[in-house]
């Protein structure tokens, strides 16, 4: 890799590596040190073939999205003992709701398969259409429909407190009364 090339990656690493870690992680089901590794992985990957990539970052979300389904296409899954870690306050404000929330979907993420989580952060953190992430797991777009309806079912079972703690419970009536009305004419 020439000088340029060089400062070209360092610039990319320096500006994309933060967003490529959040996706990283999300995929590795909140386990940092996974989501460091499958990121450097794809890192080194883009380096070797850094001339001839045209568009960086999809070209790392790929390679990121490609290993962790071979990650989960594994006989015998190497994991790993992770440890919470306490979640950074902003200053002046109480963020315990929100840290509550993180924790409990990392928690629950945690507990999905891999395809699953998989399917779910390429849909709803990355945003793809059905067909870019049937593509990227190499399956139907009714397979992604269907897996998608499946983990988003598991999700809600494994953290049915997901549903108080999210901004849509804060718009949601608290009871509504379905009891009989007398109409009167």
């Amino acid at each position: 890799m020439d000088a340029e090339a060089q400062e070209s990656f360092r610039e990319f690493v320096a500006n994309r590596s933060s967003a490529l870690l959040k996706t990283a992680v999300l995929l590795s089901g909140g386990d940092r040190h996974a989501g460091e590794d499958l990121l450097q992985n794809a890192l080194i990957k883009a380096a070797g073939r850094w001339h001839r990539i045209d568009e960086p970052e999809a070209y790392v979300r790929q390679v990121l999205y490609r290993q962790q389904v071979s990650r989960w296409r594994l006989k015998w899954p190497r994991r790993e003992l992770s440890v919470a870690e306490p979640p950074e306050p902003a200053a002046g404000q109480d963020t315990s709701g929100a840290a509550e929330l993180r924790l409990v979907m990392r928690g629950a993420l945690a507990r999905l398969t891999a395809r699953q989580r998989t399917v779910l952060v390429l849909r709803y953190f990355e945003d793809l259409p059905e067909a870019e992430v049937a593509r990227i797991l190499g399956c139907s777009v009714g397979t992604v429909r269907s897996a998608t309806h499946r983990s988003l079912a598991r999700l809600r079972a494994l953290a049915p407190e997901l549903a108080a703690l999210g901004p849509a419970a804060a718009e949601q009536p608290a009871s509504r009364d379905y009891s009989p009305v007398e109409v009167r004419q």
